[in-house]
């Protein structure tokens, strides 16, 4: 349940700042337009422009709506669903790092004055991966040290699917995200090349306007897939991190364990 919300949270947060960068108020009004024949006496001064920088939230909403709202919509979603997902995995590996070395010492002070059960409530009393793990072995214990070995084991891979759990989504909107893109820039082509055959000419001014669709989806979808791919690939960066983590730690705490076991 904690996920789930930490899920929505995240595409709450993805969704208003979408809506912020799409929908900004109205410009001011604009000057007076001049004149026709200053108007046809300078048509280059049209695209120089006036100075002015424009925003990038309205260049941005200007290609938008250039691409076409259909597969840039599309593509939107994509990038929204994408990050959430992964804010909501970074939250969770943020959450689930442990300071290993302070807890070996904890469950091993505990082991020396209360034995098991002490320890175990240390465990309990610690978030993360690391202490599941070792408590999963403390409630094998009596069973002895091969025992609590394998429970570190397989209990240790229930841990890593909990943390790799959504990356297969994330790689889904990776994928998905320029393949719309060039799904964009097909339907451009043959909208040129529709308006080629029926003006029976093959003059720029024709072909532009779907050229322009085509080349701005594609760009769209490669743009979202690098955003999403640099957030992937950190992700990844961090579950092994934890994974090497849990590895070692599980290493000291049987050391740990054994020692305790010898001197009983």
């Amino acid at each position: 349940m904690k996920k789930f919300f930490m899920f929505l949270a995240a595409a709450g947060i993805m969704t208003l700042s979408a809506s912020i960068a799409f929908a900004q108020d109205e410009a001011p009004a604009a000057p007076e337009a001049p004149a026709a024949e200053e108007v046809a006496e300078a048509p280059v001064d049209l695209f120089a422009g006036s100075g002015e920088e424009v925003p990038l939230h309205q260049a941005l909403k200007t290609k938008f709506i250039e691409g076409g709202a259909g597969f840039m919509s599309l593509v939107i979603i994509c990038l929204i669903l994408g990050l959430a997902l992964s804010i909501e995995r970074i939250l969770y590996l943020l959450f689930s790092k442990t300071n290993t070395q302070k807890l070996l010492e904890n469950v091993e002070a505990a082991l020396k004055e209360g034995g098991i059960e002490k320890a175990k409530d240390v465990c309990r009393d610690t978030r993360g991966p690391v202490a599941s793990i070792f408590y999963q072995g403390l409630l094998r214990a009596d069973q002895g040290i091969d025992v609590v070995e394998k429970t570190i084991v397989s209990y240790g891979g229930v841990q890593m699917s909990l943390m790799e759990n959504g990356l297969s989504w994330i790689s889904l909107f990776i994928a998905l995200a320029p393949s719309l893109g060039f799904l964009g820039t097909v339907i451009g082509m043959i909208q040129a090349f529709d308006a080629i055959q029926a003006a029976g000419d093959i003059s720029p001014n024709v072909v532009a306007g779907g050229m322009k669709v085509a080349l701005i989806t594609t760009v769209g979808g490669l743009i979202v897939a690098m955003i999403l791919q640099v957030f992937y690939n950190y992700i990844l960066a961090k579950i092994d991190s934890l994974a090497i983590d849990m590895e070692d730690s599980s290493i000291r705490f049987v050391d740990t364990l054994t020692k305790f076991e010898a001197k009983k």
